[in-house]
C-alpha cells in the first residue's frame, strides 16, 4: 500500500499505518498504538487506524474528507 492508497481509505491497519506515516516495524507499530500515540479504534475484533484523524494531526488531506 502507498501513502496516497491510505490517505483515500477511512480505515488501515496498525502495521500499514506505523511503516506509512512513521517507517515503523510491525511491533513497533503496535507499541504505538498500544500507548496511544497512533490512534486507533476496534471494529470487529480488529484493531485499525483511522485515518483522516491521523492525517490531519500530520497535516495531511485525505481524499475522501473527515466525518463530521
Amino acid at each position: 500500500m502507498t501513502l496516497e492508497e491510505a490517505l483515500s481509505r477511512p480505515t488501515i491497519s496498525v502495521p500499514d499505518a506505523g511503516r506509512l506515516f512513521f517507517g515503523l516495524a510491525r511491533n513497533s507499530a503496535y507499541n504505538a498504538a498500544k500507548s496511544g500515540e497512533i490512534p486507533t479504534i476496534e471494529i470487529g475484533g480488529r484493531i485499525m487506524v483511522p485515518v483522516a484523524p491521523l492525517a490531519e494531526k500530520l497535516g495531511l488531506k485525505t481524499a475522501f474528507g473527515s466525518a463530521a
